[in-house]
């Protein structure tokens, strides 16, 4: 999977710089989208189930609502719920996910107005963010732009259909990743990743004797493994090489002995996938059989580019102060990059710690200054980007 891990970020809030005022985005005419509304979307979609493979439902519902607000809406061959807005010559790719992990929350909104329920975080809060932000453009926006909205499937597994899918179908100029940093953080790069599946086999034998057992070479290869990682890191933890034992087991049935385990790496941006894969493949051989799977290459973008400042200026704007974050983890960022070289950042409401807990909740106020802030930053890209820029 890309996995929809954010697991740690790094963050530091930005220099300051004064704000400027927002311009106006309710032409006479377009439609306007009250924060009822807004939240209306939010909540029903993340009250429909949709765990990864099985976002049908939801498709549906995401495509009817913007069919019924103003979008050119469908769903397409991969399941993805995509809608349009605007005619104008630059595309603004905004890719969410709506599917989630396992796990069922009972949806509820408390007493302090925050939603509980299963991708509220992660990540239909952030997709239903820009679904309910393009729609309350106005007219001389959406004659400068053309804004995409791709609700993904599959993120959460290591297919990442949706995604994929997405790369062949579009050409934008500036691409907004739906995955939650908070309401005034915006996350510039995810590290990459590669996942080892390990196995030993060899004949049975006596444990008085001499020798090791499948379970001694396992454990002798997940020794290797953290080694490599700790020579190969840098600096802070966006800089190092995490490994983390995901699974292992053994066992015999008097005949053979076989040992199995499933080792996860996350590589900054100065190791490659195929470099970690050639490196790990000359320390194992000879001792275990590795298959390597899931390769995902880092990715960084700049912190100045005019998507980036277009939101930092919504955020002051808004009353906030902006904050630049690199995540640990995973996200569509990272499948996209290679194919979309164009500015891109991640957004969207929400507390990434809460990814796939039991306690994932999202204050609807955060969610309303959120749909506040896109609103404006994508009216700014409109007026300052230009195709090709």
């Amino acid at each position: 999977m890309t996995g929809g891990e954010d697991a740690r970020e790094t963050g530091v809030p930005e220099a300051s710089e004064p704000a400027t005022s927002a311009p106006d985005v309710s032409e006479p005419g377009v439609f306007e989208l009250s924060a009822a509304g807004a939240r209306e979307l939010v909540i029903r979609a993340v009250s429909i189930p949709s765990v990864s493979g099985d976002e049908a439902e939801v498709a549906r519902y995401l495509v009817g609502w913007m069919t019924a607000h103003g979008f050119r809406a469908h769903i397409d061959d991969a399941g993805n719920a995509v809608g349009e807005r605007g005619s104008g010559p630059l595309t603004v790719l905004l890719l969410g996910h709506i599917d989630t992990v396992p796990g069922e929350i009972a949806v509820h909104i408390d007493a302090e107005g925050v939603l509980h329920g299963r991708g509220s975080v992660d990540a239909k809060g952030s997709f239903c963010t820009f679904v309910a932000a393009v729609a309350g453009l106005g007219r001389e926006t959406l004659e400068r732009a053309r804004f995409v909205c791709v609700g993904a499937t599959e993120e959460e597994v290591p297919s990442s259909r949706g995604a994929h899918f997405a790369v062949t179908q579009y050409a934008p100029g500036a691409v907004l990743i739906g995955e939650p940093s908070g309401w005034e953080g915006l996350t510039l790069g995810y590290k990459g990743r590669l996942v080892l599946h390990v196995s030993v086999q060899k004949p049975n034998f006596h444990t008085a004797g001499e020798g090791s057992s499948a379970g001694d070479d396992l454990c002798e290869a997940w020794f290797r493994v953290r080694a490599w990682a700790q020579e190969r890191s840098g600096e802070g933890i966006f800089g190092a090489v995490q490994a983390t034992v995901q699974q292992i087991e053994s066992g015999n049935d008097g005949l053979t002995q076989r040992a199995r385990g499933v080792y996860g790496l996350r590589l900054p941006p100065d190791i490659t996938p195929q470099q970690a894969r050639r490196e790990l493949g000359e320390r194992l051989s000879g001792l275990a059989t590795v298959e390597f799977r899931g390769d995902e290459v880092a990715v960084k973008h700049p912190r100045d580019s005019l998507l980036a400042r277009a939101l930092r200026l919504a955020i002051r704007d808004a009353g906030g102060t902006p904050v630049f974050k690199l995540k640990t983890g995973t996200s569509d960022m990272n499948v996209v990059a290679p194919h979309w070289p164009v500015p891109t950042l991640a957004y969207g409401p929400g507390d990434s710690r809460l990814d796939h807990t039991p306690d994932e909740r999202l204050p609807l106020s955060e969610y309303d200054l959120a749909v506040t802030v896109l609103r404006d930053a994508l009216t700014r890209v409109a007026q300052t980007m230009k195709p090709g820029a």
